[in-house]
């Protein structure tokens, strides 16, 4: 059985979004202060690095092998990038690495878009 194309355009985007997740998280600003310390800006950055390849994991289980359950587990997730985003935004304005969360958020949103409609349904199990 082939892939259906919106599981094709799914998986796409969801990794490009990932790509952007990484780019971000490589721009961020890693200047020690007060309130930071080396040491937990390094463990910000591998939590981070961590949370990308999990993510990955699961656009690869939902697309791959048909599951179904980590397509919502991406969904409570963009709505948590959300969230976050809109309080990073609130606090400091709009700088490079929240300019490109922006876009890796909406690049999730028409990917899982596309895993919820068209020719994707029904190819999820349960």
């Amino acid at each position: 059985m082939s892939v259906p194309s919106n599981v094709r355009r799914f998986e796409a985007l969801l990794y490009a979004s990932l790509m952007l997740d990484a780019l971000s998280v490589a721009v961020q600003d890693r200047t020690p202060n007060a309130e930071m310390t080396e040491q937990m800006i390094m463990m910000a950055t591998m939590l981070a690095g961590g949370m990308i390849l999990l993510l990955v994991y699961f656009v690869w289980l939902a697309a791959r092998w048909r599951k179904n359950w980590p397509r919502w587990v991406l969904a409570a997730a963009l709505v948590l990038s959300v969230i976050s985003l809109g309080q990073i935004i609130g606090e400091k304005g709009l700088e490079l690495d929240s300019v490109i969360e922006i876009v890796s958020c909406v690049l999730t949103a028409m990917g899982l878009y596309f895993s919820f409609s068209g020719d994707a349904q029904g190819w999820f199990n349960a």
